[in-house]
């Protein structure tokens, strides 16, 4: 595995560092730490050039002493003058890495619409999986990580998790959401109709698919748990109904989840703007960090 992370010397950004070192194998994986001094450039006079290199230096000193010995070791560090986000991704491309982390802050009213400029160009422009990290991870207990299925997306979700080096300790669980039968509440003009013979015959049909649909999918589930690495396979799959993004906030939430992992499939920008997706709702709200897997077209 090859993960490229961007560095900027804020606790945000070491954040990003301290989970890209839990979860990477210190034997075979390789990181490189990219920095832009772009911002600090436009507050320094001409000149001081001096400066903008020894700020550039402890960034990286400061997120290399974050990784393992091993690693750090063969950590290298990229630096360039363009925005932070087009760098990020054209050096990702150079380097070949197989995954991009950066940080992102937490979750303001304005940050939950806009996430962060660099972080959202990142994940908008990748063709790679994208870890974004709200926190640093849990001292005291192993990763809590929620696996997101969706058929499109499975088997893209699969492979990035298992170039993932999970630690023993790592607490693996999936989630599958249904469409709810119903959107909202029954109106009374229909519940008064379900009364009628044919209509309530109707009804028990939509029913009992609905009711197949909910039982194929733990099926699906458990075929898709054995795609994934050691750490997803002992919980039982989580089987849920109703809007996908909201489902899968809910249970990160409840669960104490540090990371969620899911698929960005395509979809044209009209849709996107007319309904959302659930990538992008999951990525805008969840408090927890988001590994983003692209799927192509």
């Amino acid at each position: 595995m090859r993960m490229l992370i961007g560095v900027d010397g804020s606790e945000t950004s070491l954040n990003a560092v301290r989970m890209a070192a839990g979860i990477c194998d210190p034997v075979a994986d390789l990181f490189a730490l990219y920095y832009s001094p772009r911002e600090l450039e436009k507050r320094v006079t001409n000149g001081s050039r001096s400066i903008i290199g020894g700020a550039a230096a402890a960034v990286f000193a400061d997120a290399r002493d974050l990784l393992p010995a091993d690693v750090a070791s063969r950590t290298e560090f990229i630096q360039s003058d363009a925005a932070a986000a087009l760098g990020i991704l054209d050096s990702a491309a150079t380097w070949q890495a197989d995954m991009i982390v950066v940080g992102a802050q937490g979750l303001g009213s304005l940050q939950q619409l806009l996430l962060g400029s660099v972080s959202r160009a990142v994940v908008h422009g990748a063709r790679l999986p994208v870890l974004v990290v709200r926190s640093a991870p849990p001292k005291d207990r192993g990763l809590k990580v929620l696996a997101c299925h969706h058929p499109a997306s499975a088997a893209a979700v699969a492979k990035a998790l298992g170039h993932v080096h999970w630690p023993a300790s790592t607490e693996g669980s999936m989630i599958g959401v249904a469409e709810a039968l119903l959107a909202g509440p029954l109106p009374s003009w229909l519940e008064n109709r379900v009364r009628d013979p044919d209509t309530a015959a109707v009804a028990k049909a939509w029913q009992q698919e609905h009711d197949g649909e909910v039982t194929a999918l733990e099926g699906t589930l458990t075929a898709f748990a054995g795609t994934l690495p050691a750490a997803f396979r002992s919980a039982k799959p989580i089987v849920s109904q109703g809007n996908a993004g909201e489902k899968i906030l809910e249970r990160a939430t409840a669960d104490g989840i540090d990371l969620i992992v899911i698929g960005r499939t395509p979809t044209d920008a009209l849709t996107r703007w007319l309904l959302g997706s659930t990538s992008e709702a999951v990525l805008s709200r969840a408090a927890a960090s988001v590994l983003i897997v692209p799927v192509e077209k």
